[in-house]
């Protein structure tokens, strides 16, 4: 009898020291799943040390996180929503579930949450940024242009923010509040390519020829030129009366990107110069490159061949060509499908993105809509 006493003592000590190695183990197997980004593995693991019903709001708070990081979101989202209702003050899993459910597209749920943290933190940036993506992926300009007020009264030096917020002044012909938002954020990054493109922009729609020239230039000098800027600069150097400039851009101006803009301006040039053969001739290419409605479809099929010989940067050109005589929602859609699988380029994706999604797609072009929101989701993280 007193050895069973004694065996049964012996045990009550070695099974909690047992236990604490365990859990020390699993801490540092834990830890070096969270070091090596092994998230998944992660997150099995923590199944199996803290099998369910889990009601501690720190675990769960473990388990959701590294759900999220694996990118399990179902789970995540099961998670988080556990720790709301324990504690539904919480702005960090507000904040989450937010992010979740923006992730999956379910834009009205992160609406709901990201207006509850709205009320109760009106000093977040970030959350009125995500309120001002929403927005716009709904279509709903006007909650849009209040929520980037908001988030750039907030931030004025994000580019992201004053970019779109200058661009949607523009829109409305309010320039001079997009000139205000943008002296803000170019003051802190004046070399920023997103904002130079608001900037020549907003400078072209109000004729400042000498900002438009110089904007053109630093986006040149910067690798971003393309037919577009090309053909702003060499319609600033038109109205700048440098018609000899005007002419050269034009020549620089690959043929594919040409446009009756393009034309018409070197003509007028040519006329300056008093070369009426050139004027002539390029008038008539400006008479024929906007004589037909079908043009935008003729330009779309074209990059699309140039899309399948993988000549992306001419395949982009000729859907930059498009655009000039219809902006299709669905060009936005495939220009952004070229940068993002097979250029590479996460910022100009999200862009056009973000450009097919507000340009209101209908029918069979609606399908492309939830991927569209995924991806600038997943490119802007």
């Amino acid at each position: 009898m007193k050895n069973i006493i004694i065996c049964l003592f012996l045990a009550c000590l070695i099974k909690p020291a047992i236990a604490q190695q365990t859990t020390a183990a699993s801490d540092a197997l834990l830890l070096d799943y969270y070091q090596s980004q092994r998230f998944a593995e992660a997150a099995d693991l923590l199944k199996q040390t803290y099998p369910e019903p889990v009601t501690d709001i720190k675990i769960l708070g473990k388990l959701a996180y590294t759900s999220q990081m694996a990118g399990k979101l179902p789970d995540a989202e099961g998670y988080y929503q556990r720790m709301y209702v324990i504690d539904s003050t919480t702005k960090a899993v507000l904040y989450s579930l937010g992010s979740i459910n923006l992730r999956r597209g379910n834009n009205a749920k992160a609406l709901m949450y990201y207006q509850v943290l709205a009320q109760k933190d009106s000093t977040n940036f970030y959350v009125f940024k995500q309120l001002a993506k929403i927005s716009q992926d709904k279509n709903d300009l006007d909650k849009m242009t209040m929520y980037l007020q908001k988030a750039n009264k907030l931030n004025p030096a994000d580019a992201d923010v004053a970019s779109d917020l200058s661009d949607m002044y523009v829109n409305l012909k309010l320039n001079t509040q997009a000139e205000k938002v943008l002296d803000g954020a170019i003051s802190q990054d004046p070399e920023n390519i997103v904002l130079l493109q608001s900037l020549l922009k907003l400078s072209y729609a109000e004729k400042k020829y000498d900002i438009v020239k110089s904007t053109c230039l630093k986006l040149i000098a910067a690798g971003a030129d393309n037919g577009l800027v090309l053909t702003k600069l060499e319609s600033a150097y038109y109205n700048l009366k440098q018609y000899e400039c005007s002419i050269d851009v034009f020549k620089r101006i690959p043929e594919v990107s040409q446009s009756e803009t393009s034309y018409y301006i070197a003509a007028l040039a040519y006329k300056e110069l008093k070369d009426q053969p050139m004027a002539i001739e390029n008038l008539g290419k400006a008479i024929e490159a906007g004589i037909s409605p079908n043009i935008s479809d003729y330009y779309t099929e074209m990059a699309d061949s140039y899309d399948v010989r993988k000549k992306y940067k001419a395949a982009i050109a000729a859907y930059e060509k498009a655009l000039q005589f219809d902006e299709k929602p669905i060009i936005y859609y495939l220009m952004a499908t070229i940068y993002d699988g097979s250029l590479k380029n996460k910022k100009m994706a999200v862009k056009y993105y973000k450009k097919f999604m507000t340009g209101k797609p209908t029918g069979k072009q609606q399908k492309y809509v939830s991927y569209a929101m995924a991806r600038v989701t997943e490119l802007s993280r």
